[in-house]
C-alpha cells in the first residue's frame, strides 16, 4: 500500500470513529432525556435509528462543512462521492474528500457536530468503529 493510500484509510478510520461517536453519543442523550432504555446492540429498531441519525448527520456535514469551495475543490469533492457505489459510501468518500481538500476540516467538523440535532434524522445502538464500518462498508 502506498503512502497516498494509507493516509486515505487513517484519515477514513479517524472520519468514521468521529462520527460513530457523534451518533451514539446524540443517541444516547436523546434516550436519557426522554427516559428511554439505553441503546440495545441487538435490537433492530435501534440499529435502524443509529443508522439514520448516521445518515442525518452526514448530510448534515457535508451542507455545513462545503459552504465554501474553490471550484477545484468541489469538483475533487464531487469526483470522490460520483465514485461511490452507494450513497451511505458516498457520504463518508465526500467527507475524506473534504478532510484532504480543507486544512481546517476538522474545526468545520466540530461546528457541523455543535448544530446538529438527532431529532433531525428519522426514529426507529451500536458498537464502536465496527457497526460504522459494516454500515459503509467498503466495496
Amino acid at each position: 500500500m502506498d503512502l497516498a493510500a494509507r493516509i486515505e484509510a487513517e484519515l477514513r478510520e479517524r472520519l468514521e470513529a468521529a462520527v460513530d461517536f457523534v451518533c451514539l453519543g446524540a443517541l444516547v442523550e436523546r434516550r436519557h432525556a426522554r427516559g428511554l432504555p439505553p441503546l440495545d446492540s441487538d435490537s433492530t429498531r435501534d440499529r435502524a435509528e443509529y443508522e439514520a441519525s448516521v445518515r442525518a448527520f452526514l448530510t448534515h456535514l457535508e451542507a455545513s462543512v462545503a459552504w465554501d469551495l474553490a471550484p477545484e475543490q468541489a469538483a475533487r469533492v464531487e469526483a470522490a462521492g460520483r465514485a461511490a457505489a452507494d450513497e451511505p459510501t458516498r457520504l463518508v468518500a465526500v467527507q475524506v474528500a473534504l478532510a484532504r481538500a480543507l486544512p481546517d476540516y476538522w474545526e468545520r467538523f466540530e461546528a457541523g457536530r455543535a448544530s446538529f440535532s438527532v431529532d433531525a434524522a428519522p426514529a426507529s445502538g451500536g458498537e464502536r468503529r465496527g457497526r460504522l464500518g459494516r454500515l459503509f462498508r467498503r466495496r
